[in-house]
């Protein structure tokens, strides 16, 4: 029988690297449950991101480098994932009257409509990923993993 410090092939693993992987597969694991909730509304993970993001502004426009800096995958091509969504007319992108170099970008009507029912959909799903843990246990997951990374 092979240890907790263990892998499926019986290599063992120094606490650090232990820990590494444990979250890289959490991760993993979490994104894939993730994507595959999104699957029935024809969005990505990142779709639904910049759709929260501009959801959070209330209204008020964002452009490429706020939702970029606001976005979970920093790796994420803002551009392509804009232009995606505003061809399914979920947000729209307009060049500034003021200012021609920045663009506005804003949820549309039926962006908000969609993301209020994909919000029921993933705060199932969330509460499903999460469902073993205590109240107590995800803010101690949360404080650690703020931690780990400031």
């Amino acid at each position: 029988m092979k240890s907790i410090d263990e892998n499926e092939r019986g290599v063992e693993f120094n606490l650090p690297k232990k820990t590494i992987n444990n979250l890289l597969s959490t991760g993993n694991w979490v994104y894939e449950r993730s994507a595959e909730n999104l699957k029935q509304f024809a969005l990505s993970i990142e779709q639904y991101n910049v759709l929260l993001i501009l959801n959070n502004l209330k209204g008020k426009p964002a452009n490429l480098s706020t939702i970029q800096d606001s976005m979970t995958s920093k790796m994420s091509n803002t551009t392509r994932l804009v232009e995606k969504l505003r061809l399914k007319g979920l947000l729209t992108r307009e060049q500034s009257q003021e200012n021609r170099r920045k663009v506005e970008i804003r949820i549309t009507e039926k962006g908000l409509l969609l993301f209020e029912e994909i919000e029921k959909s993933q705060s199932k799903n969330e509460k499903e990923i999460v469902s073993k843990l205590s109240k107590r246990d995800q803010d101690t997951l949360n404080r650690l993993l703020t931690k780990l990374r400031f």
